[in-house]
């Protein structure tokens, strides 16, 4: 606000004809949901987000469809997203496309363009100005960038001229006379720049109204509640707040259209009270008591919309109670309906009082007037927490049934593991403690944390949480190590990851933009130095060529099959694409424009292709090409190698500079988790099951996966989402094309290389008695890991669940439980979806064996 000068300067010196507003959403804060909470008044619904790439034509009564159906002129420029909601309404229409975040102009330019001749126009009544940049710029660059002051820069010199424009002709008889500036946001920003969730930073954001109508009054000070202050430049600003819930009906009074039906929402006084110079103008002035006169002729028409405000929302929830399967408690209806009641009771008297003084406004009526205005608002009021919190329905039955559903498929695993372990599993000796307490840990470990997703704070400290779980493995291991004289290195070295991963996540929550460069400020420099961008870049790819390095050295020292040697030359060859890619788009260079497009356009695809072709020779090889050996480690491992290094350019380079060492991070952890490994095997001389065998390092890797998800930048709400990586190559939207290079970024590091990686762990266990184990046994313990791996994904979704059903009715359960859900449902299907792939890719048909001998 502090870069808005104008709006600062227009609400301290104009007095009652400009105000700011601190207007307050509900989430979640998607753009889509705010622009139909802002037009029909009603309260958003969570499944909407569903739809925020591809927003469905509004078929609620709407505030817009008001305006075209009682004769008023809409016209429209900006965000597309207009058009898909209102297809037919608007006289005139100038979209331009919204979904590229990585463009901060094009939608601004186009509404610069056409705003300031339109203001010279008589071909509307109402005119929408969507512009874009600032909600571009904070998820791109964050919210203290120059990108931001720069836009926001620009945006004042344009409201200058705006009002400027409108000033010039407000004259009597003027074009402009009885104009309504509104300039609004629909959303706050978090300090990432991000939306979508419930935080105090998203849910508040700003309105400016300034009527160019002489004729406006102060309010009575019941009616009038401000916080006052100083601004920058010393002079008094006062802010009052409005919740854009009422923002549909204020409008709508002060146009004298009706009011959607399906809102909720109460004619705001201090928003109204600009519209007053259109009657304030009529009427008897009585001499000497001018202004109380004004304010008793403005609460009459301000009683009146009450009145009618009331009116409207009583009969939209008689009409929803009756037709809903659930609706309102009966106790709470009957006591909404009485206070409507003596409202209305209470008005009659009002009215009848006021007939004796039909010419006239009488002072002495404000109290009984004020009396009126309380209870009408008192009764909204009522109904808008009572929709808060009642408002979504729930079908406890199919709640129940999804409930036993997915409690049925976790029993059905657990037995699956049960059953395989006791089919396959080798002669048991009793000489297996040390193994068996990591398997309680193992079991400890899950269930706590899922149990832990009751809590709201746990959730929103998932991250850390599973980290500590992750550090606690790790000691239980240091002390295993420690306790026979064994794999020191790797313990200390697990135990130093660890302490990283949590570096690491405090910079994944942070912008991009600043991750690296965050540490270039710890050491005295700063984003700007020089020295500060360069030591950020030469982290990142000194990362990448660590990672190239490992790769190379795998090839050169084992063999494998013609197929996947290439696929991992060709991952190193597209390592040194991505740090090309990092070095034409640094701010180092000052590089022609061709070279800049060839870095941010040309090589992404060509990376993009490359991963393609690899993952497309990995399936052919494992159809055709397949190498038939009884004894087949070494080719599995050659596997997991080939099929990790193909997914893994994509993935890096959709993360950006923090993806390099994010993943040089989990190379290492991965490494240490299956060297640990090596330690219970030693303990039990290969004779424990592989339940008891497989549960620690298993339940490692998930929690390094879960760890992996906030450390690339991610959590579990829709401000998590980072949706600048669905452009990197592209700047044009394909719905298709942007929604798998999201998922592709979202989920890469949490899912994909997690999954895929898995029966490293299988290798390692055998590689010292390799020659006794079959491919039937391998295949067999592969398949367990695998269900262990689901079975602890399903236990932790199975218990969000549970707490969504038991916190349906919770303060956040929009804004931080439902988004919590849907990422983790959807995480579960994919991880299902990926584990039968990788099952289909890593194992071979059994008889295979039989022919060979």
């Amino acid at each position: 606000m502090d870069k808005l000068q104008v709006i600062q300067n227009l609400a301290a010196e104009e007095g009652p004809t400009s105000r700011i507003f601190k207007a307050i959403a509900d989430p979640p804060t998607t753009s889509l949901q705010r622009l139909k909470g802002l037009t029909t008044g009603g309260l958003p619904t969570f499944v909407d987000v569903g739809n925020s790439f591809g927003a469905p034509a509004i078929v609620e009564d709407n505030f817009i469809q008001q305006l075209v159906e009682n004769g008023k002129r809409v016209v429209m420029m900006g965000d597309d997203t207009w058009l898909q909601l209102f297809p037919h309404h608007f006289k005139k229409s100038f979209p331009y496309p919204s979904f590229n975040v990585k463009d901060l102009d094009t939608v601004d330019n186009g509404c610069i363009e056409h705003l300031i001749p339109s203001l010279h126009d008589e071909d509307w009544d109402v005119l929408i100005a969507h512009f874009l940049g600032v909600d571009h710029a904070g998820h791109i660059f964050g919210v203290n960038t120059m990108p931001m002051i720069q836009k926001l820069e620009q945006y004042n010199s344009i409201m200058e001229e705006v009002v400027e424009a409108l000033k010039s002709q407000s004259g009597a008889g003027g074009l402009h006379e009885n104009t309504l500036l509104v300039v609004m946001g629909d959303h706050g920003q978090t300090l990432n720049g991000d939306h979508g969730g419930g935080s105090p930073e998203e849910v508040e954001t700003s309105i400016f109204a300034m009527s160019f109508k002489n004729g406006t009054f102060s309010l009575p000070s019941e009616l009038d509640s401000v916080s006052c202050g100083l601004n920058v430049d010393a002079k008094p600003l006062c802010v009052g707040t409005i919740e854009q819930l009422d923002f549909a009906v204020t409008i709508s009074a002060m146009l004298g259209v009706p009011f959607p039906f399906g809102s909720i929402g109460r004619v705001n006084p201090q928003l109204y009270s600009l519209g007053a110079g259109n009657f304030l103008s009529q009427g008897i002035k009585m001499e000497g008591h001018e202004n109380d006169s004004n304010i008793v002729r403005w609460m009459q028409h301000y009683v009146n919309a009450l009145c009618i405000n009331a009116w409207q929302v009583k009969r939209y929830i008689d009409v929803y109670s009756a037709s809903s399967v659930i609706g309102f408690p009966s106790e709470d209806l009957l006591h909404v309906a009485d206070m409507y009641s003596q409202a209305q009771e209470n008005w009659l008297h009002v009215v009848k009082g006021s007939l004796s003084h039909m010419n006239e406004s009488c002072p002495s009526s404000s109290p009984a007037l004020m009396r009126q205005i309380d209870m009408y608002a008192h009764f909204l009021d009522s109904v808008i927490g009572l929709a808060r919190s009642k408002w979504t329905e729930f079908n406890l039955k199919l709640m129940v049934v999804g409930l036993s559903i997915i409690f049925l498929s976790l029993l059905v695993q657990v037995f699956a593991i049960k059953r395989m372990n006791t089919f396959y599993e080798s002669s048991l000796s009793t000489r297996f403690p040390e193994a068996s307490v990591g398997l309680v840990f193992s079991v400890f470990a899950v269930i706590i944390r899922a149990c832990s997703f009751l809590s709201n704070s746990y959730i929103l400290e998932e991250g850390k949480v599973a980290l500590f779980f992750l550090g606690t493995s790790v000691i239980l291991e240091l002390r295993n190590s420690i306790n026979k004289a064994q794999m020191l290195l790797e313990g200390a070295l697990f135990l130093l990851l660890v302490s990283a991963l949590r570096f690491i996540m405090e910079f994944g929550l942070s912008k991009q933009a600043d991750n690296l460069s965050s540490v270039a400020s710890m050491l005295g420099t700063t984003h700007d130095h020089l020295f500060g961008i360069s030591l950020s870049s030469s982290v990142s790819v000194l990362a990448l060529l660590l990672l190239a390095y490992l790769l190379l050295k795998y090839v050169c020292n084992n063999s494998c099959q013609w197929v996947q040697k290439y696929v991992i030359l060709g991952t190193i060859l597209c390592y040194a694409l991505i740090a090309l890619h990092w070095i034409l788009d640094s701010e180092l260079l000052n590089l022609p424009v061709t070279l800049q497009y060839i870095g941010k356009s040309n090589i992404p695809r060509v990376i993009y292709a490359v991963g393609i072709a690899q993952l497309v020779a990995l399936v052919i090889n494992q159809l055709f090409i397949r190498k038939r050996t009884l004894y087949h480690l070494n080719d599995l491992t050659s596997k997991i190698i080939a099929m990790l290094s193909a997914w893994s350019s994509a993935i890096i380079l959709l993360s950006g500079k923090q993806g390099s060492v994010v993943a040089l991070t989990s190379v290492g952890a991965a490494f240490c988790i299956m060297r640990l490994e090596n330690l219970w095997q030693d303990a039990t001389d290969g004779t424990s099951s592989n339940v008891t065998f497989y549960s620690l390092p298993t339940t490692q890797w998930s929690l390094l996966a879960v760890v992996l998800f906030f450390c690339s930048g991610h959590w579990c709400a829709f401000d998590g989402l980072r949706y600048g990586a669905a452009f990197v190559g592209f700047d044009e939207f394909m719905l298709v094309r942007q929604a798998i290079l999201l998922a592709i970024d979202t989920f890469g590091f949490s899912l994909l290389l997690p999954i895929f990686g898995l029966p490293i762990l299988i290798t390692q266990r055998h590689s010292n008695n390799e020659k006794t184990q079959s491919k039937l046994s391998v295949s067999a313990q592969l398949s367990q890991v695998y269900l262990m791996y689901g079975c602890m994904t399903t236990i932790s979704v199975a218990c969000m669940v549970l707490c969504v059903t038991i916190q349906r009715r919770h303060l956040m359960v929009w804004g931080l439980f439902a988004p919590k859900y849907v990422f983790d449902v959807v995480g579960l299907l994919l991880t299902d979806v990926l584990v039968c792939l990788a099952t289909l890719y890593y194992i071979d048909p059994v008889e295979d064996d039989s022919k060979q001998n």
